[in-house]
């Protein structure tokens, strides 16, 4: 064999081992990414049943350490430490076999069951954001819920790298429709009231864009209260309602209105 062919084999042989020694992630410590996009345009997952995955809610051991899966995350609510996930990790498959996503808003957990739609809240600047917990973890300490790249950037922890937070489940089961009168033909969520039509109308603008519903400004009593509708479908009312409530509209509700009647129907 000649020199030549020699030399170019031990370098082959070489990148070979350089390229397996790195283990399964190609970056050895975890960051933020180089170029982001904008998070501040990306739109949080809305609540919605999924079936259980068919991957990643077996009970299972990790250093050691066994964990039970949670067969319901019905009524859970913890507080505890949050840290978040980025580079070395995107794009790699998560515990039930899909793919992470640093700039879609996921999450990991060691317990509850897969996927599961969370709130979850800085309790030190009262930030919140929805997520889809997808992956197993963090194995690390005391730390609660580990947070996708987005996640942690809309609850303004990513210098700090870990936070206090309240993490709650969000119900998708489908719930019953609300008994309403039979000749009830629309819905609209109430999310203000104020003097100001003018403040009002740019505010029914922006929210029309946002969620893609139409809008109403009545004046009762002085006030104009902005209405967001018609929707027809109760579930997609329901879900908009705790979007609003969260986003800022603690006090919004909905309205029943009959074509029969000139009566409201206010829940």
């Amino acid at each position: 064999m000649s020199s030549l062919k020699l030399s170019l084999l031990v370098t082959l042989a070489l990148v070979l081992v350089a390229g397996c020694s790195g283990g399964r992630y190609q970056i050895s410590q975890d960051r933020a990414p180089s170029n982001a996009p904008d998070l501040g345009k990306l739109e949080q997952p809305r609540p919605r049943y999924e079936p259980p995955s068919k991957q990643g809610n077996r009970d299972y051991v990790v250093l050691g350490r066994n964990y039970q899966v949670m067969k319901t995350a019905s009524g859970y609510r913890e507080e505890g430490t949050a840290s978040w996930y980025g580079a070395k990790f995107h794009g790699h498959l998560t515990s039930n076999g899909e793919t992470y996503d640093m700039y879609g808003f996921s999450a990991a957990h060691k317990s509850l069951p897969l996927p599961t739609y969370l709130r979850v809240t800085n309790l030190d600047n009262g930030l919140s954001v929805v997520v889809r917990a997808n992956d197993r973890g963090p194995f690390h300490g005391d730390r609660l819920i580990d947070l996708s790249y987005a996640a942690a950037f809309h609850l303004g922890m990513l210098k700090q790298g870990t936070a206090r937070v309240r993490i709650e489940a969000l119900a998708t089961e489908p719930s019953p429709a609300p008994l309403l009168p039979k000749a009830q033909v629309n819905q609209y969520l109430q999310l203000t009231a104020s003097s100001n039509e003018q403040a009002l109308k740019q505010l029914a603008d922006k929210l029309e864009q946002q969620y893609g519903v139409g809008s109403r400004l009545l004046l009762q009593g002085g006030l104009y209260k902005l209405q967001l509708g018609p929707i027809a479908d109760p579930f997609h009312s329901r879900e908009m309602l705790e979007t609003l409530k969260a986003s800022g509209y603690p006090g919004a509700f909905t309205i029943y209105e009959s074509s029969a009647s000139p009566e409201t129907f206010v829940r």
